[in-house]
């Protein structure tokens, strides 16, 4: 649409209203949209300063949102926080306390580091554990195994990567973030497609979503010994 005024430089056009987000109250859907594939969320999408704290606690790109972007960079962060470079004793004690429901009425070191982190939140009356919180337990807990991951697809739009998980299912698909991968073995985006890494995951998960690959690498170069004759394994009748 176009108004005209009476400046001399012609009429002055405006940009269309961007329709509203269905999901939330504060953002439009097309930077819902923008902020659930990135990792800046939708607060780091947008050009005004002051639309900042408007859109900054937008459920459709949170940590907290299973899915966007940021929750699978959280679930990655906490996991290898977990697996390699844990807390103290004391603030895991702490945190396992308020996993089981107890509260502190007066804060700690412990709880002070544990909600810089977001792993608890509350005031000086009502401590409690959040959900990164307990996926930090539950990164301590469960097991992880070595296995083969083979990148079926990358879409670069979205930065997200399709990848088999062997050791988890032969065939089912898992996303993950394609920028991660890429750090992780120094490859390009467009390297990625039909190479196979080696990664550290949880296999015991039912949901393709809950597997959190940590310590990815390329493979190590099979050697003309290996190729001519076999692991040693399999020479040997099987595993040892």
């Amino acid at each position: 649409m176009s108004i005209t005024c009476n400046e001399p430089f012609g009429p002055l056009y405006l940009r269309p209203a961007q329709a509203p987000c269905p999901h939330c109250p504060c953002c439009s859907a097309r930077l819902c949209e923008k902020g659930r594939t990135s990792v800046m969320q939708c607060h780091g999408h947008v050009a005004d300063p002051a639309m900042v704290p408007l859109v900054g606690a937008c459920p459709c790109s949170a940590e907290t949102t299973r899915g966007t972007h940021a929750w699978r960079a959280a679930q990655i962060r906490v996991v290898k926080h977990a697996t390699e470079h844990p807390l103290p004793k004391a603030a895991e004690y702490v945190l396992r306390f308020l996993a089981g429901g107890e509260s502190f009425e007066d804060p700690t070191d412990e709880l002070r580091g544990l909600r810089a982190r977001r792993y608890a939140d509350g005031h000086e009356d009502m401590w409690r554990i959040t959900l990164l919180g307990r996926r930090y337990l539950l990164a301590l807990d469960e097991p992880r195994y070595s296995s083969a991951v083979h990148v079926n697809s990358v879409d670069v739009p979205t930065r997200t990567a399709k990848v088999v998980v062997i050791g988890w299912h032969m065939e089912r698909e898992v996303t993950v973030l394609a920028d991660f991968l890429a750090q992780a073995t120094g490859l390009t985006l467009s390297e990625l497609p039909g190479r196979y890494l080696d990664a550290k995951a949880n296999l015991g998960v039912t949901d393709p979503d809950d597997l959190v690959l940590t310590r990815i690498q390329l493979p190590a170069p099979l050697t003309e010994d290996y190729v001519a004759v076999g692991p040693l394994w399999l020479r040997d009748g099987g595993p040892r």
